[in-house]
C-alpha cells in the first residue's frame, strides 16, 4: 500500500446465525441458517443451522453476528452503470465540471452504490480504470468494477455528443468514433489501451442521444464483428451491446457479442438467436419504469420515450416469460444512483418470480461477468460477498429497493456497511459491533 490514505477495514472471521438464508442458487430459503466465512474472507457454510459447524471460540478474530431472523444474500451486481455521471446529469456536461469535483462525486457515488447493496459493478462508459484500481487497493470504497472506460460508436450515432463544429462536450471520456471496419478494431485497441475490461458498442441509436433513433442501426454487422475478432485477439474480451431497435439487436447477436443492452425492441426472432448462442439480455428496466417528465426533459429524449415504454414492457415481459438469460442492470445515472436493486421489483413486474429475478442479480450476472466460480452464491469456497436485509424479499421484493434495509452488507469479508443493533452483533472476544469495525 502506498502514502495514500486506506478506508479499507480488515478481514474478520463471521458467523451469522438465525438467519433466512437465500443463497442465490435458485434454492428454496433456510429459515434458520448459519454462514461462516473465514478470515481470509471466503465462505466455509452456508446452511441450516442443524448441520453447521460449532463455533470453536479459539480464533480472535471471530465475530458473531445474530440476524435476528433477517434474510442474507449473495451480494448483488449492477452490470449496467454510468458511475462517472450524476442522476439526470447527460454527458454533455461531462466538460463543463472541475475534474476534482467529479473525482469526488464520483466516490460518493460508488460508496453509495456499495450501500444499497452491490458489491460488484460493470460501469459502461465514462468511468476511467484508476477508479477500479482506487476501489481495488482500499483507496476508496465501493463495488469491485468491471469498466469499459469508452464507447464505441459511429459518427452522429449513439455516444456522439459532439456539437456540430466537433466540440467534444463529454471531454473526450465518454466515445471512440468509427466508420469503417478497420476504424472499430483502432477504436478496440485504443480502449484496450486505456485498460477496459470489456468492450461496448453501439449496435442502434439511443433514446438520449440527439442525432438518432433507437431503431436506427449503429455499427454495420461486418464492423460488430471485427470488435469481436479484435476482444477475441485480446484475452477474450467480452463485448457489450447497447442495442435498443430489433434491427440493431438481431446485428449484434450475429455479429457474436456478449450481452445485449437494454433490449427494447427484442422479438421473437431475437429472442430464439440470443437463446441459441448465449447471450445475455440486460434489460434496464429502471429506465423504462422511472418518471418520465415533460418539463426536465429535452422534447427530443421525452417523444422517444413515450413512443417506446409501452412495448419495452411487452417484449422484456416476453422475454422473461421465454426463459431468456436476464442479468440485472439498471443504466444509473439515467435512473438514480443508489437505488439499484428497484430493478429486482421491476423484472417481477413483468412476470418474473422473486427467486427467480434475485439469481438474475447474483448469479447469472456473475456469470455474464466471468466471475462465478467465485461470486454469486453463498456456497462454499466462494467469496464472502453477502447482505442482510429486513424483511422477506420473497414475499415483497420491494424491500431490497429501499438502502434503508440494507443492514449490513460483507465485501470480500470484510464488513463495508453495518446498521445491526450493537447487541445483535458481538464477536467472541466480547467486541461490540462498532468497536469490531
Amino acid at each position: 500500500m502506498t502514502e495514500a490514505t486506506t478506508y479499507q477495514t480488515s478481514r474478520t472471521a463471521l458467523r451469522i446465525e438465525n438467519a433466512r438464508l437465500v443463497d442465490g442458487t435458485g434454492a428454496l430459503p433456510v429459515d434458520d441458517a448459519v454462514v461462516v466465512t473465514d478470515a481470509a474472507g471466503v465462505l466455509t457454510y452456508a446452511g441450516p443451522a442443524a448441520l453447521a459447524p460449532p463455533a470453536t471460540g479459539d480464533d480472535s478474530v471471530l465475530r458473531v453476528i445474530d440476524a435476528g431472523g433477517r434474510t442474507v444474500l449473495p451480494g448483488f451486481f449492477d452490470c449496467h452503470t454510468h458511475l462517472a455521471y450524476a442522476y439526470g446529469s447527460p454527458p454533455g456536461r461531462r466538460a463543463e465540471l472541475d475534474p476534482v469535483l467529479v473525482t469526488y462525486d464520483t466516490a460518493a457515488r460508488l460508496r453509495q452504490t456499495l450501500d444499497a447493496g452491490i458489491t460488484t459493478a460493470r460501469d459502461l462508459g465514462g468511468l476511467s480504470t484508476g477508479y477500479r484500481t482506487a476501489v481495488e487497493t482500499g483507496r476508496i470504497p465501493g463495488p469491485r468494477l468491471h469498466t469499459a472506460v469508452r464507447i464505441i460508436s459511429h459518427t452522429g450515432g449513439h455516444a456522439d455528443f459532439r456539437l456540430l463544429d466537433g466540440t467534444d462536450l463529454t471531454g473526450g471520456e465518454m466515445a471512440e468514433l468509427a466508420d469503417t471496419v478497420d476504424e472499430s478494431r483502432l477504436a478496440v485497441r485504443r480502449t484496450l489501451r486505456a485498460g477496459a475490461d470489456l468492450i461496448k458498442i453501439c449496435a442502434t441509436g439511443g433514446m438520449a442521444s440527439p442525432y438518432d433513433q433507437p431503431e436506427d442501426e449503429g455499427l454495420l454487422e461486418e464492423e460488430i464483428r471485427a470488435v469481436v475478432d479484435e476482444c477475441r485477439r485480446h484475452g477474450g474480451k467480452p463485448v457489450a451491446a447497447h442495442a435498443q431497435g430489433t434491427a440493431g439487436i438481431l446485428n449484434a447477436i450475429r455479429g457474436g457479442v456478449t450481452s445485449i443492452e437494454h433490449g427494447y425492441g427484442l422479438d421473437a426472432q431475437a429472442l430464439e438467436m440470443a437463446g441459441e448462442r448465449g447471450v445475455f439480455i440486460v434489460p434496464t428496466l429502471s429506465t423504462v419504469f422511472g418518471g418520465i417528465d415533460k418539463d426536465a426533459m429535452p422534447e427530443h429524449h421525452y417523444r422517444k420515450k413515450v413512443r417506446w415504454s409501452g412495448v419495452t414492457k411487452e417484449n422484456i415481459a416476453r422475454a422473461i416469460e421465454q426463459g431468456a438469460r436476464i442479468a440485472l442492470g439498471t443504466d444509473a445515472a439515467v435512473c438514480p444512483h443508489g437505488r439499484n436493486l428497484r430493478e429486482l421489483g421491476h423484472l417481477v413486474d413483468l412476470g418474473m418470480d422473486p427467486m427467480a429475478a434475485i439469481v438474475a442479480g447474483t448469479r447469472t450476472s456473475a456469470e455474464l461477468l466471468g466471475l462465478a466460480d467465485r461470486l454469486g452464491t453463498l456456497t462454499a469456497g466462494k467469496t464472502a460477498d453477502l447482505v442482510l436485509c429486513d424483511g422477506d424479499p420473497l414475499a415483497d421484493i420491494g424491500v431490497l429497493g429501499d438502502p434503508g434495509n440494507i443492514v449490513c452488507v460483507v465485501q470480500d469479508g470484510v464488513v463495508r456497511k453495518d446498521l445491526l443493533p450493537t447487541a445483535e452483533s458481538v464477536g467472541t472476544t466480547g467486541a461490540s459491533a462498532t468497536e469490531a469495525r
